[in-house]
């Protein structure tokens, strides 16, 4: 078991080591911020990393605040399905994912399961994994992301 600490030092050595891996690859060479993540420009919609001891994921999450909305934004990714499946195809969808802080979430993610962020030597699974499935999830909101927006917009115009 590891002390705050040394999961703190632990998680931030493989952050790290995920930054070397990624400044390697030839798609970031030119391109600044290497991922759009929370900075989606969209109230309620972030695309997210995750590692933990169940694997690596790569998550496209929507929480606006308002449960509504947060349903429409997954009605409209339910529309164009096609394009997920092309570009992210077998991710998992969540209608109603709870959290660990108790607050319910729409997302739609890939996982690689059956390694563990606590083993160092499952990391060289963890990067590839991580890098190749974000970049197609960003290919996918780029392609959907006029019609979040939308959604997003009707959602401050009801507000």
């Amino acid at each position: 078991m590891y002390t705050r600490e040394e999961m703190k030092e632990l998680k931030r050595d493989f952050w790290s080591g995920f930054d070397e891996f990624c400044a390697q690859l030839p798609r970031f060479k030119y391109r600044k911020k290497k991922w759009i993540l929370y900075n989606t420009k969209i109230k309620g919609v972030e695309m997210k990393f995750d590692a933990n001891r169940e694997g690596a994921f790569v998550i496209m999450e929507f929480n606006h605040p308002r449960e509504a909305k947060r349903k429409q934004m997954m009605e409209t990714m339910e529309k164009f399905r096609s394009i997920v499946d092309k570009h992210f195809p077998d991710s998992v969808w969540e209608d109603s994912y709870q959290k660990p802080c108790g607050k319910f979430v729409s997302r739609i993610y890939k996982q690689k399961p059956g390694i563990d962020l606590h083993r160092r030597s499952d990391w060289p699974e963890f990067y590839p994994f991580l890098s190749k499935e974000m970049s197609f999830l960003e290919k996918v909101f780029r392609d959907l992301r006029d019609f979040l927006e939308e959604d997003a917009n009707a959602a401050n115009d009801e507000v």
